[in-house]
Parts: C-alpha cells; structure tokens; sequence
C-alpha cells in the first residue's frame, strides 16, 4: 500500500509512539471503525497522556502508522519481541513521514551501508538545508520549528535503537527479523529495508 506523501513536520508531536501504536492495533484487530478507536483512545486514556492536547496531537500520526501496517505486520507488532516492534514501527513512521523516510534513505541508510556509523549535526544541518532548497514547503518552516523536528528525528532514531545513546552521535545497525525483511519484500517495500541500513 503507498500512501502519498508531502512534507510535513508532524514527527514534532508525535515522536516514537510504540505502545500507542499497539493499543490502536489492538482495537483494530477487535473490528473497531477509526472513528470508534479515536473514541475510545480519547475516551478512556489509553495512551496514558496526562493532557488532552498530546493526544489530539498523537493520534493523526499513530492512526496513519496503523493504516500502513498490514495484517500480517501488525501481528508481529503485537505478538513479537519489543525489538520486532521497534523495528515495524520505524517502518510505520518511514511509510507515513516522507521527509522522515528521505532522511533514513539519503542519509543513516547510506551511512550503513558506507560503514559510517557517526551522525553529526553537520550531516542534519546539510539535510535540512538541501530540503530547503527542495521544497518551497521545507524553506517556509520557521527555524524552531527545524530545530524541533532535527530532535525529533533523533529521538525516533534513538527509541528504535539506530542511535547507541540519547544525546549521542554514534549509529547502530537494527536486527532485522527474517520475516520482517521476507515480508516488506513480498509486498514491494524493499526500499524500506534498505534505508534502515540492511
């Protein structure tokens, strides 16, 4: 399934969202319509937000990554190791997130595949400004929104496990589950694969 994309900055309010992914997995796999599991996630606080605005914000994003996932991915997801979700789910941000996906594509992706295992702020600075000249829409972001989304990314690269720490600079590469890699190949997503570094 291709979803088509445009630049956004979305990732600022929503981040990783791993164990909200799986509670709206979860209801989907119940039969729930999108409109009965935004109502019950904002109902019953199942994302366990303390405030009402993080989960308006959260929810677009973690409904997209759930529509991305096919039935098969998103068993994995619930049933599987941690890691195997970590994994899916930085598939589920690549597939919903264009920009996001072009940054793990153009650059930590051929970084591993260079051996370079060293992010620095130069390489998110040179990123950001090539976007800029891109796209009319990348150059009209306001700096601080860049700025949000440069820690964003960095963020959903250390929570899935690319980025060995926190405020660090050095890469890991993920393990990759057999069945996830026969799996995105079967369905045509290779590309997906290779911009996570295998």
């Amino acid at each position: 399934m291709t979803i088509d994309l445009e630049y956004s900055s979305s990732l600022n309010g929503a981040s990783f969202l791993l164990f909200e992914l799986k509670q709206v997995l979860k209801l989907k796999r119940l039969g729930l319509t999108n409109q009965e599991i935004r109502h019950k996630v904002k109902e019953n606080n199942l994302f366990q937000f303390n405030n009402q605005g993080r989960i308006n914000r959260a929810l677009p994003s973690v409904m997209k990554r759930a529509e991305a996932i096919d039935e098969t991915l998103a068993s994995l997801v619930l049933e599987d190791s941690i890691e195997v979700g970590k994994v899916l789910n930085l598939y589920a941000i690549m597939k919903t997130d264009l920009l996001f996906f072009e940054f793990m594509d153009e650059l930590i992706g051929e970084k591993l595949h260079n051996n370079d295992y060293l992010i620095e702020k130069k390489d998110i600075n040179l990123f950001f400004t090539s976007k800029a000249e891109q796209s009319e829409k990348v150059a009209g972001w306001s700096d601080i929104n860049i700025e949000k989304l440069k820690r964003a990314f960095l963020q959903v690269l250390f929570e899935s496990g690319m980025l060995r720490t926190r405020k660090g600079k050095e890469l890991n590469r993920l393990v990759m589950d057999e069945r996830i890699k026969s799996h995105l190949t079967y369905i045509g997503d290779v590309r997906f694969i290779r911009a996570m570094g295998e």
